[in-house]
């Protein structure tokens, strides 16, 4: 089990979240991997294992703590029985409907629950197929951990490399839904905007007064009115280039309509409807097989909570 190292709460940490309290009491240790001893059984109180992260503290409970070593960030992910929706499978392509909510590929602080777990679950032996990219082997376009619907995934080595290059030479489509704050002046347009990492805030995105990287996404407007007191719009938008945040960049800072739900880039000022993400939707994705050639092409319903909103817009037209 690892060395145990034992503590008892004292009174000013009554309150505290288990994980919160031990990632701050053990130095050099992460709340991720805090969480992760918590959920392996790693963490007892008061003489009975916890594998509750959130447990409150309460003052004299007395913690043991069974030592494990934090994984690398280069480790390979763990194969994980994550179940995925599938569009399409072959022996060379996978389409997956992903959900709102899971991560495509793991990342600082993310190494549990994304698609890449599930793939290696999936495909036993599938990370030594793409032995230069054993953090995101088949991957080869992203979809925003909150965004859900069309995601397509490469099966070997050679079908990543014809997609990566259909990606590069614009030759896939990929159209999606977006529910908006507010209702752009034109019907249909073209934003052509570039895009670099914010000057200040580095885990966010701008438009680039300077440099950047090209950007075009093309939007129509499908209908548009009130939900409640806050105008809404449906939009179905295209975008030719595949760059981080695309969609919501140019919605929320160029339109001025940002993504309903959108935290990041939803402008706080404003009022939002209580929804539980951005209400983004990958709606559509048209490609050319990377072995075979043909056209194919899929869609997705849209999700639940998206959909209901939809509705509510309906209604209020």
């Amino acid at each position: 089990m690892g060395e145990e190292i034992g503590m008892v709460v004292a009174d000013e940490s009554a309150g505290q979240r288990l994980d919160a309290f031990l990632a701050a009491a053990l130095a050099g240790v992460s709340r991720v991997h805090v969480q992760r001893l918590i959920r392996e059984g790693r963490v007892a109180v008061d003489g009975e294992a916890c594998r509750i992260p959130r447990r409150i503290l309460a003052p004299g409970m007395s913690l043991a703590v069974a030592m494990a070593p934090m994984p690398s960030p280069d480790a390979p992910p763990d194969p994980e029985p994550i179940p995925l929706r599938i569009l399409h499978e072959d022996p060379h392509l996978l389409v997956i409907d992903k959900p709102p909510g899971m991560v495509v590929h793991p990342a600082a602080g993310v190494r549990h629950g994304t698609l890449v777990n599930a793939l290696l679950h999936r495909y036993p032996g599938f990370a030594g197929r793409f032995p230069d990219s054993p953090l995101r082997p088949g991957i080869v376009h992203r979809l925003d951990k909150d965004t859900s619907g069309c995601l397509a995934v490469a099966l070997d080595k050679p079908a990543q490399l014809a997609l990566a290059a259909s990606f590069a030479g614009r030759e896939v489509r990929k159209t999606y839904l977006a529910l908006t704050q507010g209702h752009p002046r034109e019907a249909q347009g073209e934003i052509v905007a570039a895009i670099a990492r914010h000057p200040v805030h580095r885990e966010r995105m701008a438009v680039a007064a300077r440099g950047g990287r090209e950007a075009i996404t093309r939007y129509r407007v499908l209908r548009q009115g009130r939900v409640g007191s806050i105008p809404v719009g449906l939009l179905e938008v295209e975008i030719l280039t595949g760059r981080t945040h695309q969609i919501r960049v140019h919605l929320g800072s160029v339109l001025r309509t940002p993504i309903l739900g959108d935290a990041t880039y939803g402008h706080g000022a404003l009022a939002t409807l209580p929804v539980p993400r951005q209400l983004l939707h990958a709606w559509r994705l048209a490609l050319r097989h990377p072995v075979t050639g043909q056209a194919i092409s899929w869609e997705s319903p849209v999700p639940d909570d998206f959909r209901r909103v939809v509705e509510a817009l309906a209604a209020g037209a």
